[in-house]
């Protein structure tokens, strides 16, 4: 399972990437708000900045909601960094612009995905990545990790190349349950990863461990 998180704070990349896991970054608008990038420039620059700090794939997101103006962002964005995966929104015009770019080479990132009806439509476009949004599938009383095993059928009854991208992760067990599923990638904020790390019996066990070290030393 690949580990992407969720953001576009420099620091918890940085951090994120020490870990030694990471596998990639995504954004989209709100995150680039939150951390007061605005302008054009301003983001462009920020999603190269993200790309020198990590290995994998960046998720860029594009703001047009039309055919032609969702491949011109596209194609900007794909032009600043080969790590660059273009985010585009499960519509119609995304659906026609997913396709476009798969046949032009261009790495997609299917965004907004809340069925797996939506997910056979990316996967036939070409989208190399769709993402479920789990959590805010949660947060209407509906069952987000039956979404990821719906679509992890469907893409192995037909082999399809397109990977699940487990997206609005919320916590550690949302990447736990997932990758029992079999989602391809999560991404979710730093906090959900750095949970994996803990268990009460670890703790307690290494504060025995050098309490007893200690006693002799």
């Amino acid at each position: 399972m690949k580990f992407f998180i969720d953001t576009a704070n420099l620091d918890q990349i940085r951090e994120a990437q020490d870990l030694g896991v990471l596998d990639g970054v995504t954004t989209n608008p709100s995150l680039m708000a939150k951390e007061g990038i605005t302008g054009r420039n301003n983001i462009l620059k920020h999603y190269v900045d993200i790309c020198n700090i990590v290995d994998g794939d960046v998720s860029a997101e594009v703001i047009a909601t039309d055919f032609k103006g969702m491949v011109k962002e596209g194609e900007q964005l794909a032009e600043l960094h080969d790590q660059i995966v273009v985010k585009i929104p499960m519509i119609k015009e995304g659906i026609k612009a997913i396709k476009y770019f798969s046949d032009n080479g261009i790495r997609t990132n299917c965004t907004l995905v809340f069925s797996a009806g939506q997910a056979l439509l990316a996967a036939k476009a070409g989208a190399t990545y769709v993402s479920p949004f789990i959590g805010r599938l949660d947060d209407i009383s509906t069952d987000g990790l039956n979404l990821i095993a719906e679509i992890r059928l469907i893409y192995d009854n037909y082999e399809f190349d397109t990977q699940i991208l487990a997206a609005s992760i919320r916590h550690t067990m949302h990447i736990l349950e997932c990758a029992k599923i079999g989602a391809d990638v999560m991404t979710g904020p730093l906090s959900s990863i750095e949970g994996l790390l803990k268990h009460p019996l670890t703790d307690s066990g290494l504060e025995k461990f050098l309490a007893d070290y200690n006693k002799g030393n």
